[in-house]
C-alpha cells in the first residue's frame, strides 16, 4: 500500500517540476527582457538617444526663421534631425546586445541554459525590436510636438494631422529600429563589440558613399535600396525624386536586417559558444 500510494504523488512531483523548469519562448523572451533592463548601458544608451534627438529637435524649432533659406526641407526631416545622433545611440545598443555578451561570457550560461540557441536569439531581437521602436516612437512625438510650439508662426509649421506628418514620423522610428537590427546581427554575426562597430560603419555608412562615385546606373539605382539611403525614405514627408518608394525603402530595411539575423543564426547553429 505504502508503496502504491506514494508513487503517484512522486510521478505528480516530477511532472510539476518538469513544467516549472520547462523552457518556453514567453521564458526566454522574459530572461532576455530582464538582461536588457538590468543592465546600465541600456538605459544610459536608450537616454542619451531620446536626450539627442528632442535637444537637437529643440535647436531647429527656436533658431529656425522663415527666411533663412530652409523653406524647402521636409519639416519632420528638420524637427528630427537629431535621429542621426540616436541611431548611433541605438546602433552601439544593439551590437553590446548580442557581443557584449560573448565579450563578458555570458552567452556561456545564455547558451547552456537554452541549449537549442536560436531561440537566445529570437528573443534578443525581438525583445530590443520593441524597447527601441516603443522608444523612438515616444521621443519622435513628443520632439515634433515640442519643436513645433515653436514653428507654428513659420513656413514649417505642421501637425500630426497633415498628409505624411504622422507616417514619416513613425517610419522615422521604425528605420532607426531596423538600423539598430542590422547592428544587432553584425554583433552576433562578428561577436566582437569593436569589430561589428567597424563592420557597421565601414558597410552600412561609408561603402554606399564610396559607391556613390562610380558613373554607373545601376549602381546609383542599387544605392538607392542600401540601408541609410532606404532609411532617409521612411523618415521623409515628401520623398524626393529618384528615392525609393516607401514599400521598396521598407523591404530593403527588412531584407537587411534578416540578412545580418540570418547569417547570425547559421554560425550560432554551427560555432561553439
Amino acid at each position: 500500500m505504502t508503496t502504491a500510494t506514494t508513487q503517484p504523488n512522486e510521478s505528480a512531483h516530477d511532472r510539476r517540476d518538469h513544467h516549472a523548469y520547462r523552457i518556453t519562448p514567453a521564458r526566454v523572451l522574459r530572461s532576455e527582457w530582464h538582461k536588457l533592463r538590468s543592465l546600465r548601458s541600456s538605459w544610459i544608451t536608450l537616454v542619451s538617444a531620446a536626450v539627442l534627438m528632442l535637444a537637437v529637435g529643440l535647436v531647429m524649432g527656436t533658431t529656425y526663421t522663415s527666411d533663412g533659406g530652409d523653406s524647402d526641407v521636409d519639416t519632420v526631416v528638420l524637427v528630427l534631425y537629431g535621429s542621426i545622433l540616436s541611431t548611433l545611440c541605438t546602433v552601439v545598443l544593439g551590437i553590446l546586445v548580442t557581443a557584449g555578451e560573448y565579450s563578458t561570457g555570458l552567452i556561456r550560461a545564455s547558451l547552456a541554459a537554452v541549449p537549442r540557441r536560436l531561440p537566445v536569439l529570437w528573443a534578443k531581437a525581438a525583445v530590443f525590436t520593441a524597447t527601441v521602436f516603443v522608444t523612438m516612437l515616444a521621443t519622435a512625438l513628443i520632439t515634433f510636438l515640442a519643436a513645433q510650439f515653436f514653428l507654428h508662426d513659420t513656413d514649417q509649421a505642421a501637425s500630426l494631422g497633415d498628409p505624411g506628418i504622422l507616417g514619416a514620423i513613425v517610419g522615422n522610428s521604425a528605420a532607426i529600429t531596423l538600423l539598430s537590427l542590422i547592428a544587432l546581427g553584425l554583433g552576433a554575426l562578428l561577436r566582437s563589440v569593436p569589430g561589428a562597430i567597424g563592420a557597421y560603419i565601414g558597410g552600412v555608412m561609408i561603402l554606399p558613399e564610396i559607391l556613390s562615385m562610380l558613373p554607373y546606373d545601376v549602381v546609383e539605382s542599387a544605392i538607392r535600396f542600401f540601408p541609410t539611403q532606404a532609411a532617409g525614405v521612411l523618415g521623409s514627408a515628401t520623398p524626393l525624386d529618384g528615392d525609393a518608394s516607401t514599400g521598396g525603402a521598407v523591404l530593403a530595411l527588412c531584407l537587411w536586417a534578416a540578412a545580418a539575423l540570418g547569417s547570425a543564426a547559421l554560425l550560432l547553429r554551427r560555432r561553439d559558444a
